[in-house]
């Protein structure tokens, strides 16, 4: 009985120990000088537990936060570096680098008269930029992308305008733009949130420019038809009482249409940390299936 009891008390010590030294590195406030948006650009950045002790290259997650929020909102908020360090430490996951880049309010895309080229130094700089400095596998099946409202439609523009680029994407809450939504936005709202991405107020129909459909995720894929996305694994998740729910269901039935293979989750919740919290270890589970070698 004496023996037992200390097999088990040496397996919990075991865990406790390995669950503190197999947490990951978060560091903050760190920045890349970009030359398309001519200013410095903060990230964040999560490093797994055993980067400064191998010389192993990892695949990486871009992880988007939403309106007004900054590249530190996934951690502060998110818990993201906390859930990552669970699911590696009970190997759920494989060990991965989490970059979160300062998207401000720029919906991360290049706005209506290239004032702001946020997606150009997306895909131009901070992608090449992180991938070069830490050790990551730049293969498309070892990145992904995520993210939250703003951050949502981000994810869902870049993995369905650069399917090439990523192997699996998750939007959470995402701000589907639809027409239909566009079309119900009154001024007021036009102002606050759209004059500076898709120019002056119009009314009805003038609003559906070039570059609204550039930047719908269903014209987008209508655009580039649905062979293009044979290799992308696609995650909407969105809450039931959320604002965002009816256009994220109408952006599901159209991929359901179209053929485009994805998954549509709707839980209970609404447009909080809550939701996007509890969510996070199912997304980062969806991306790590790319990740591992089977």
């Amino acid at each position: 009985m004496k023996n037992l009891f200390l097999i088990v008390s040496f397996l919990a010590f075991a865990n406790i120990t390995f669950a503190q030294s197999s947490r990951g590195t978060v560091k903050e406030s760190l920045s890349i000088d970009s030359k398309i948006l001519g200013k410095t650009v903060n990230y964040t950045i999560y490093l797994p537990f055993d980067y400064e002790t191998t010389n192993r290259k990892y695949p990486v997650t871009y992880l988007l936060h939403g309106y007004t929020d900054n590249d530190m909102g996934w951690m502060q908020f998110g818990e993201a570096h906390l859930i990552a360090d669970e699911l590696i430490a009970k190997r759920e996951i494989p060990p991965m680098i989490i970059a979160m880049p300062d998207g401000g309010v720029s919906f991360y895309i290049n706005n209506f008269d290239n004032s702001v080229r946020y997606e150009d130094f997306f895909i131009q700089e901070f992608i090449p930029y992180i991938e070069k400095m830490y050790r990551i596998r730049s293969e498309r099946r070892f990145r992904g992308i995520a993210g939250l409202s703003m951050g949502g439609y981000g994810t869902l523009n870049y993995s369905l305008k650069y399917p090439e680029l990523f192997s699996g994407a998750v939007a959470f809450s995402a701000a589907v733009f639809t027409e239909t939504d566009f079309l119900s936005v009154d001024e007021e709202g036009w102002q606050r949130i759209h004059k500076n991405l898709f120019g002056q107020y119009k009314e009805g129909a003038e609003r559906l420019t070039d570059h609204f459909k550039n930047n719908n995720a269903i014209d987008i894929t209508k655009a580039k038809g649905k062979d293009a996305y044979k290799g992308l694994n696609l995650m909407l998740d969105c809450g039931d009482d959320d604002f965002l729910t009816i256009d994220n269901c109408r952006l599901h039935i159209h991929l359901t249409e179209m053929g485009i293979k994805h998954e549509f989750r709707m839980r209970d919740g609404a447009h909080n940390w809550t939701y996007w919290r509890t969510g996070l270890p199912d997304a980062l589970k969806f991306l790590g299936k790319s990740y591992h070698q089977f």
